[in-house]
């Protein structure tokens, strides 16, 4: 599977849905994906091959550390799955939208093997200019970019 890359500013509509961007849904072999949120300053839209991989390392994470069921429920509880209508729009629940601060404009931005949705003054906050952040954000840039 190609990465996703880029930002895209899309509009919620009245029902809660936002249109995925047209190179997004290109990059998908299959149109169902799992959106949860996983870190509380966004959502995380994931193709369901990516999430497949991401269940494999939960269940084994259960397997070896039964303390971590609760935390892994907590998780998936707050996962459904999506799938683009005809138009390409996906539907975000209302507590979804709520716990994300969702409401209006969005970003959606391509992060390789998954899609953040996010509120755009919380990205805008927290995203480093290029440049910007500290000793350590600068180590793993150059690490990734020689």
């Amino acid at each position: 599977m190609a990465g996703f890359l880029g930002q895209y500013e899309y509009q919620l509509d009245q029902k809660g849905r936002v249109s995925l961007p047209a190179d997004y849904r290109r990059r998908v072999d299959d149109t169902r994906f799992v959106l949860l949120q996983w870190e509380p300053t966004h959502l995380t839209l994931f193709p369901v091959d990516a999430w497949a991989g991401v269940q494999a390392r939960m269940l084994e994470l259960r397997r070896n550390d039964p303390a971590m069921s609760r935390l892994l429920r907590q998780i998936t509880a707050r996962a459904v799955e999506v799938e683009p209508d005809k138009q390409g729009r996906i539907l975000i629940p209302a507590r979804l939208k709520e716990a994300a601060g969702l409401d209006g404009a969005v970003y959606l931005i391509g992060a390789l093997d998954r899609i953040e949705i996010w509120e755009p003054g919380r990205f805008d906050e927290m995203a480093p200019s290029p440049g910007e952040g500290s000793a350590e954000l600068e180590k793993a840039v150059y690490e990734i970019f020689g």
